[in-house]
């Protein structure tokens, strides 16, 4: 529907346009991710100062013409995250989930629990850019995306069979965890990976359980594996 609109967003991506433009990718709450310009903002005096930067939660004014893209036509920090800012291995982890959610979530539909979930994300980097279970909340937000966008992989048991004991690998074309008797086309995955996985899930972002750096690497490879032989995206490694 055309004409104002205001919403919360968290900025994804800002792109130099023109000469004083920039070009946004925001995810909101109930339009999913938009894209917007906004006119004049690199000048000097620009009423919007540096706050349409990526991961700025905003309140955006917006003005929905004929265009694709929305015009900016307000926006109020909500939250700027400052000491992620000022550590660049949670730079580096908020531009990766950023991304995640931008390729995951490319359409237009309302996903309220994404926004809060990537806001959560944001919130922990900010508070605590090294905290001990720092990597481990990476994977466990990208598992919780492929939930939300519908290619959570089967875990309680085998995706093939249905074998629920024996678990021993995980099968990206099934959509699981396989047994010994349809492990063919599988990479090894053992108890240790499959229960941080379940337990990822399971529990609040803030709650993941910390996990080694062998677990780790098998269980973002799950989430890779999973992202781009059913969503058909090609994610960048958790870290």
């Amino acid at each position: 529907m055309a004409g104002p609109l205001t919403t919360e967003a968290v900025v994804l991506r800002s792109m130099r346009y023109g000469e004083a433009d920039r070009i946004l990718h925001v995810y909101t709450p109930m339009r999913g991710r938009v894209g917007a310009i906004a006119k004049g903002v690199r000048r000097s005096r620009s009423r919007f100062g540096g706050r349409l930067e990526p991961f700025f939660r905003l309140r955006l004014g917006l003005h929905e013409g004929r265009s694709d893209l929305l015009t900016v036509t307000s926006a109020e920090t909500v939250a700027a995250y400052p000491r992620l800012r000022e550590d660049g291995d949670a730079l580096d982890a908020a531009a990766r989930a950023c991304d995640a959610v931008s390729r995951l979530f490319e359409s237009p539909e309302p996903h309220p629990e994404v926004f809060n979930l990537l806001c959560s994300m944001l919130v922990l980097l900010d508070e605590d850019p090294q905290g001990g279970a720092a990597p481990a909340r990476r994977l466990a937000f990208r598992l919780k995306l492929l939930l939300a966008a519908g290619f959570m992989p089967h875990l309680s048991a085998c995706a093939q069979c249905g074998e629920a004991d024996g678990l021993v690998g995980f099968s990206p074309a099934a959509g699981g965890v396989v047994c010994g008797a349809c492990e063919a086309g599988s990479f090894p995955l053992d108890q240790e990976v499959h229960t941080f996985l379940a337990q990822a899930l399971g529990r609040p972002l803030a709650d993941t359980p910390a996990a080694d750096e062998r677990t780790l690497r098998l269980a973002d490879r799950v989430v890779l594996e999973t992202a781009a032989h059913h969503a058909h995206v090609r994610l960048r490694a958790a870290a």
